[in-house]
C-alpha cells in the first residue's frame, strides 16, 4: 500500500492491504509537478524501489499502477488548483530515457485481474487528457527527450502533440507484440490509426519492430508531430507550447482551489464518505452504493461557489464517487453486482442542476462537470453488473438520474395505493447536454438508439416527477414492481445475477452498454476488454514459457503455434 496523504489515515486497517487511489504531491515518488505561469511541466523520474507491490524494480522509467495513480492526481491538481495553466508538458527528468512503458516484471508476476484493472485505469487516465483538451481547453504536449517505448509512447500518443528529440538514438516504439506476446494495452494501436492516421502497413511494421523508429522516419510516418536536434529541442518545445496555448480556452486570470485529502472510513462491511456510502454483502457477492443529495443549500453566486472550494457539493461528490468506484473495482473483486441507490430531496438536485447549467462556462463549474462526466464514464466501463433500485426516499433526478441510466437494469417501486409516497424520477437539462458517454452520445440517446419519437416523449416530460408507471411507459426504467412484489423481484434478480458466469457477464455488459456509434474511446476499451483480456490469459503470454514469464531471463518463449 502506498503512502497517500499528508495527514494520518482514517482507514481501519484490514487483513489484506488495499490499493489507495488518494495521494498528494508531497507524497509523490515518481513525478514532479512544476507550474510556471500558464505552463505546467510533469517530469518523470520513477523511483525504482517504490513499486506499489513487491517483486520488481521500476527501472528505465517503467511504470506500474502507483505511477499512474500519481499521474491521475497530478492532472486533477492542474485542472483545479492551477486553472490558469493552458498547456501541460510531459517529459522526463532522466537522461536519454523518456519512459519505457509498463514494467514487464510487474506484469509477469501480477494476477490476470490486476493486469486488466491496471490497463483500464491507465486507459482512463490517458483518455482524460483528451477529454480535458476537447471539453475544457487544457492542452498536452509530450516532450520526448529519450527512448520512448510501449506504454511510454502510449502516454505520448494521448497528448495533443509529440516533439521527439532527434539525437540519433531516441526512438518511439510499441514492442509488445515481438517482445511480450501481448497487445499495446493502453490505446496504442487505436490512437495510431484513429488519431494519427498512421498507414496500416506502416503500423504493422512499427508494431513488429522492437527497436522502434526514430528521427525523420518517425515524422514521415506520422508517429510524432515534430523532431528537433538536441541544441534546438528546448526552443522547439517552447514554440509548440506557445502554439497550443493559443488554442486553449482556460481562464488565465483564475485562482485555483486546494484539493484536500478525501476523508473516508473503511471496515470489512462498509466504506463511508461524506456523501457516498457503500455496504458490502459478501455472502451474496454484491454491494450497495448509496449516493446522498446535498444536505445544505448550495451557494447562489460564483463567489460563493469559489469560496466553498473542494467542499462545493458537486465537486466533493464527484471526488468521493470516483474514489469509491476505483476502490471497489480494484479491492473488491468478488462483489460482482453493484446496487446503486440515492437518498435525499429531489428538489436539491434540481437546484444543483440549475446552478451547473447557469454557470457551466465558469472554470470551476466546468471542471466539476468534467470530473462528473469522467466519473460516470468509469461506471460505464466497470466490469460489474449495475442495478439501480428506485425506492422511497430516492432522488434519481437530473445528475443523479445519470447513475440509473448507466445501470444495466433499473427497478422502480410502484405504490399505487399511496401515490403521495411513491418514489419518482425526473430529467433536467443536464441529462440532455452535460454528461455524454465516451461515445459522445448522452445516455438517453444511447438508451433509445437516437430514435426521435421516444426521445421527444422524454424531452416533453423534462422537469416532471415521474412515478413508476409513467417512467416505465416512457422506457426509462426496466421494471416497476409494486410493494407486494418488490422484495421478491429484486431478491431474485440479485440471486440470478450472482449465479451466472462473471466472464460471460463482463463480455455481455460491455457489448450492451456501448451500442450505437463507435469512436476512438470505445474501440480502445473494446480492444482491451476483448483482445487484451483474452491474450493476457493465453499460455503464449502467461504460461510457464510465455513471453511475460521468461522476459529478462535469457530464455526463449515457447509458443503454441496454432492460430486461434
Amino acid at each position: 500500500m502506498i503512502a497517500v496523504t499528508d495527514t494520518a489515515p482514517t482507514d481501519v486497517v484490514l487483513t489484506n492491504p488495499i490499493v489507495d487511489y488518494r495521494t498528494t504531491p508531497s507524497s509523490y515518488q515518481h513525478w514532479t509537478l512544476a507550474v510556471d505561469g500558464t505552463t505546467a511541466t510533469l517530469s518523470a523520474n520513477f523511483n525504482e524501489d517504490a513499486g506499489i507491490r513487491p517483486g520488481y524494480k521500476l527501472k528505465l522509467n517503467s511504470y506500474d499502477l502507483g505511477v499512474d495513480i500519481e499521474l491521475n492526481d497530478a492532472i486533477s491538481r492542474v485542472r483545479f488548483e492551477h486553472p490558469q495553466v493552458q498547456v501541460v508538458v510531459i517529459t522526463s527528468a532522466r537522461d536519454r530515457v523518456f519512459c519505457s512503458g509498463a514494467n514487464i516484471f510487474m506484469l509477469g508476476v501480477s494476477s490476470h485481474a490486476w493486469k486488466v484493472n491496471f490497463c483500464k485505469f491507465t486507459n482512463e487516465t490517458r483518455n482524460g487528457f483528451e477529454d480535458s483538451s476537447t471539453n475544457d481547453g487544457l492542452k498536452f504536449l509530450a516532450a520526448v527527450n529519450g527512448a520512448c517505448a510501449g506504454g511510454g509512447y502510449e502516454l505520448a500518443l494521448a497528448c495533443d502533440e509529440i516533439v521527439l528529440i532527434d539525437d540519433r538514438s531516441s526512438a518511439v516504439s510499441l514492442p509488445e507484440v515481438p517482445l511480450l506476446g501481448v497487445l499495446p494495452g493502453t490505446g496504442g494501436l487505436t490512437r495510431m490509426t484513429d488519431k494519427r492516421h498512421v498507414r496500416h502497413d506502416l503500423a504493422d511494421i512499427f508494431c513488429t519492430t522492437s527497436e522502434g523508429v526514430r528521427g525523420q522516419r518517425a515524422l514521415d510516418w506520422r508517429l510524432v508531430d515534430h523532431i528537433a536536434k538536441p541544441a534546438k529541442f528546448s526552443d522547439t518545445v517552447a514554440a509548440r507550447v506557445h502554439a497550443l496555448a493559443d488554442g486553449s480556452t482556460r481562464d488565465t486570470s483564475a485562482t485555483g482551489i486546494a484539493l484536500n485529502p478525501i476523508e473516508r472510513t473503511i471496515t470489512d462491511t462498509h466504506v463511508r464518505y461524506q456523501h457516498v456510502h457503500i455496504e458490502m454483502h459478501r455472502s451474496q457477492r454484491n454491494a450497495t452504493l448509496t449516493v446522498h443529495a446535498p444536505m445544505h443549500t448550495l451557494p447562489a453566486t460564483l463567489a460563493g461557489i469559489e469560496a466553498q472550494g473542494d467542499q462545493f457539493y458537486p465537486l466533493a461528490l464527484a471526488r468521493e464517487l470516483e474514489d469509491a468506484i476505483l476502490h471497489m473495482r480494484t479491492n473488491e473483486l468478488d462483489l460482482g453486482t453493484w446496487v446503486i441507490k440515492t437518498k435525499g430531496d429531489a428538489a436539491s438536485i434540481v437546484a444543483m442542476d440549475e446552478l451547473l447549467m447557469a454557470h457551466k462556462d465558469h472554470w470551476l463549474v466546468r471542471e466539476t462537470i468534467g470530473l462528473l462526466r469522467r466519473t460516470f464514464s468509469r461506471l460505464d466501463v466497470s466490469a460489474r453488473s449495475l442495478f439501480a433500485f428506485i425506492e422511497q426516499g430516492s432522488c434519481f433526478t437530473g445528475t443523479f438520474l445519470e447513475l440509473a441510466l448507466a445501470c444495466d437494469r433499473s427497478y422502480h417501486l410502484a405504490l399505487p395505493d399511496s401515490p403521495a409516497l411513491a418514489p419518482t424520477i425526473a430529467t433536467t437539462a443536464v441529462n440532455f447536454e452535460l454528461f455524454p458517454m465516451a461515445t459522445g452520445q448522452t445516455r438517453l440517446t444511447r438508451r433509445f438508439y437516437g430514435e426521435v419519437q421516444p426521445l421527444d416523449a422524454v424531452t416533453a416530460t423534462a422537469g416532471r416527477a415521474l412515478d413508476a408507471e409513467a417512467a416505465y411507459a416512457l422506457g426509462l426504467v426496466t421494471s416497476s414492481p409494486d410493494d407486494l412484489d418488490w422484495a421478491d423481484e429484486v431478491r431474485i434478480a440479485l440471486e440470478e445475477r450472482a449465479a451466472m458466469s462473471p466472464d460471460a457477464l463482463t463480455g455481455m455488459e460491455a457489448n450492451l452498454r456501448f451500442n450505437g456509434p463507435e469512436n476512438m474511446f470505445t474501440r480502445v476499451f473494446g480492444r482491451l476488454t476483448a483482445w487484451q483480456n483474452w491474450i493476457f490469459q493465453r499460455p503464449n503470454a502467461v504460461g510457464a514459457k510465455g513471453s511475460l514469464k521468461v522476459y529478462g531471463t535469457g530464455e526463449k518463449s515457447a509458443f503454441d503455434w496454432t492460430r486461434v
